[in-house]
């Protein structure tokens, strides 16, 4: 399947193999694009285009996408790996520039104040602004190559309060009334529980001081739930923190931040695309599980274009995307800054490079001025390679972007019905 681009710029619907190496051959037409691999005609030709249908699974980590025409043949196949390491790394940085303040400029005044995104309204944070673009970027990816009349979009929405407690559910009361209803905070409610008593030693200490521990320790990731709580006298407070006493059980942090960003995505993406569709998720599985595919997010999404319908695939091959930085900010190394990081080109080459090298596809992870490479897969997994390879052994394919692109063959390409 090669994707067609008209001579004014507009995507019409894609041909074959043999028809695109004809136009070319023919001096009809250009490659504009290797992957997915796309021409652009040298010629003005009619704007004949189908009914194409763009069903889009939206993600807080990965995006599947997949384009459906007429006849209910799939024509484009997708999969997105949006990025869930901005506040990591900014984390990092502050840490940084906390070190550095205090080494350099310790007698600066603060300036975090002057910074305009500290006033913003209606502001989101980076990690949640680079999800919403990574999904309008690939849905504008794909309506510059395909002709795309219709936008279906799988939405869900999450109830994080019944997540964290299923059993409000049952009772449309206990929605209204949390755990801590009738108590001060949490703090009251556990010693009511608890009954005012160390639940190691039974008052047997005589200490009557006593403290609310977490079971497991924040820094290990625990949660102030009230099933990682429990009331402890002051002694034996203190001898389980010098391990003198091992208390089992507790519970660490539920996962609900992902639930929260796919509420704030959804509402975002239909008011941006105001001509989008809204399935959910359920459907899509009912009907997925009624066609008989796996369950990957790429077939999630040809599943929400067909609406349920027979499906026949056109393509083998699934565009696997995943979105890195821009660029590798850091400019100096060493314990005082003395060593200079190089971040251009090294012979002609830079990170995340997509080069060939013994006819397979790699992506460059690392350089050594030496003459050197280091190179890692689609998912940034180091290929361990003797010898190392060198610059003059490899050929770049494409530069660099903020997302790094590669095939893989579709695991089931056959109808479905």
């Amino acid at each position: 399947m090669v994707y067609v681009i008209n001579y004014d710029g507009t995507p019409l619907m894609p041909c074959t193999q043999v028809v695109a190496r004809l136009l070319l051959k023919q001096g009809k037409a250009k490659c504009i694009k290797k992957t997915p691999f796309t021409i652009k005609l040298l010629y003005q030709t009619t704007n004949y285009t189908q009914k194409l249908t763009l069903g889009v699974d939206t993600g807080s980590s990965k995006i599947g996408s997949a384009v459906v025409d007429s006849k209910n043949d799939v024509i484009y196949l997708s999969e997105v790996e949006v990025r869930n390491d901005i506040s990591k790394k900014m984390k990092r940085r502050l840490k940084y520039r906390k070190n550095r303040r205090n080494r350099k400029a310790r007698y600066r005044k603060p300036r975090w104040m002057n910074r305009k995104n500290s006033f913003k309204t209606n502001r989101f944070s980076p990690t949640m602004t680079s999800k919403i673009n990574s999904h309008l970027k690939e849905i504008d990816f794909v309506k510059a190559i395909l002709p795309v009349t219709k936008i279906i979009l799988e939405t869900s929405t999450f109830d994080t309060h019944a997540l964290k407690n299923p059993d409000i559910l049952r009772d449309t009361l206990l929605y209204q009334m949390g755990v801590n209803y009738g108590y001060a905070n949490t703090k009251a409610y556990i010693l009511a529980r608890d009954e005012y008593t160390c639940r190691h030693c039974k008052g047997k200490s005589k200490d009557k001081r006593l403290h609310v521990h977490h079971v497991v320790f924040r820094e290990n990731g625990g949660s102030d739930d009230e099933k990682n709580l429990m009331i402890l006298c002051k002694t034996c407070h203190k001898k389980v923190h010098r391990g003198e006493i091992v208390i089992k059980g507790g519970k660490k942090k539920g996962q609900l931040k992902y639930a929260t960003q796919i509420n704030s995505i959804r509402v975002q993406l239909l008011k941006k695309i105001p001509e989008a569709k809204e399935t959910f998720g359920f459907i899509t599985k009912e009907h997925r599980q009624i066609l008989g595919l796996e369950k990957e997010h790429y077939f999630d999404a040809a599943v929400i274009a067909s609406q349920g319908k027979k499906i026949q695939f056109k393509v083998e091959t699934v565009l696997v995307k995943k979105c890195v930085a821009d660029g590798d900010y850091q400019r100096f190394k060493g314990i005082c800054g003395e060593i200079k990081i190089p971040i251009g080109k090294i012979q002609g080459f830079r990170k995340f490079d997509k080069i060939k090298y013994n006819n397979d596809v790699y992506f460059i992870k690392g350089r050594y001025s030496t003459g050197y490479v280091i190179l890692m897969d689609i998912n940034g997994n180091k290929i361990d390679f003797k010898p190392i390879p060198k610059f003059n052994n490899i050929r770049r394919i494409s530069a660099r972007d903020s997302w790094i692109v590669f095939q893989k063959l579709s695991i089931k390409t056959n109808t479905c019905s």
